[in-house]
């Protein structure tokens, strides 16, 4: 059973000026998401900034959001670390909070064998009860987590459900689903692949576009649900333009000023992340105003 089915909004950390988060403006965009039809929130992955938040900001980051969803919506919390040992103690840590799943990135900068990511992963979900989702994202960690060790995977661990897949590579994502047979819950983590990976029978997103039109990505998913195979592509088809504008820089830099920009004041990022290039912002204003997000 999956943790969540469609649109979880992979959301971002608000910073004040000072650097340290943002609680209350954290607040508010939890409940822009909920409001807007958001099927799940990931909290502290990639776009929230985790790897630069202290081991102690990471874990009331997930305690705060836990409280204020309240139940809701599921919320889903990285916990990952390229350190297994930490990986097992923010896991466990945030269990305990109430959190409905956790995601967990491939060890980073360590470049572990498939063996070694299996004992990786598998150390950790054992050392939990909620439902795991794998995080296999090479670009940025430099590790490729091989269909044949995330089927072995979810086979061998029962609370290992499934995997975010931000690869890029359809054609290893589609060998994925032949190998797994429907068995490991299959999440688009390209904004630009959502359709092709719901074709391919996958559960959803954990989308960076969902900060700024949660709607739009939720419709996407629903309709392909509901048999609007036409009406979901023709959406997805049409965010490409924003989705790439929110690429045009590392993420999360520009999520967070497009947010800034639709007054939903997400704040500064941690560096080593700097403010996007202005070039790029005027890019990224005018992507929002031909999606309609921004006047």
């Amino acid at each position: 059973m999956a943790v969540f089915k469609g649109a979880g909004v992979a959301i971002v950390t608000p910073m004040k000026d000072s650097g340290e988060v943002d609680f209350e403006r954290f607040g508010r965009l939890i409940e822009f998401q909920i409001e807007n039809g958001t099927d799940a929130i990931i909290v502290c992955g990639t776009t929230g900034e985790a790897s630069t938040l202290s081991h102690e900001e990471h874990l009331e980051t997930i305690k705060y959001c836990v409280e204020a969803v309240a139940g809701r919506i599921p919320v889903i919390a990285g916990t990952g670390s390229n350190c297994t040992e930490t990986a097992v103690y923010l896991s466990t840590e945030a269990e305990k909070y109430g959190v409905d799943g956790l995601l967990l990135v491939s060890p980073y900068y360590n470049k572990a064998t498939q063996n070694g990511l299996y004992a990786h992963f598998k150390t950790v979900a054992e050392a939990v009860n909620v439902p795991v989702i794998l995080y296999n994202v090479p670009s940025r960690t430099g590790c490729n987590i091989l269909p044949e060790t995330v089927v072995r995977l979810c086979k061998d661990v029962d609370n290992i459900i499934g995997v975010k897949e931000a690869s890029g590579n359809i054609s290893q994502i589609a060998r994925l689903a032949a190998l797994s047979h429907g068995y490991v819950d299959i999440y688009s983590g390209n904004d630009d692949q959502i359709v092709p990976i719901l074709a391919l029978g996958g559960a959803g997103v954990i989308s960076v576009l969902s900060n700024v039109a949660p709607r739009q990505t939720h419709e996407i998913c629903q309709k392909f649900f509901d048999g609007d195979v036409e009406g979901s592509r023709k959406m997805q088809l049409e965010a490409l333009d924003l989705c790439g504008a929110l690429f045009c820089e590392v993420n999360p830099i520009p999520v967070k000023k497009a947010l800034n920009l639709m007054g939903m004041e997400a704040g500064p990022l941690r560096m080593p992340l700097t403010e996007l290039e202005e070039a790029n912002a005027e890019k990224l204003a005018a992507a929002m105003r031909r999606y309609g997000i921004l006047q």
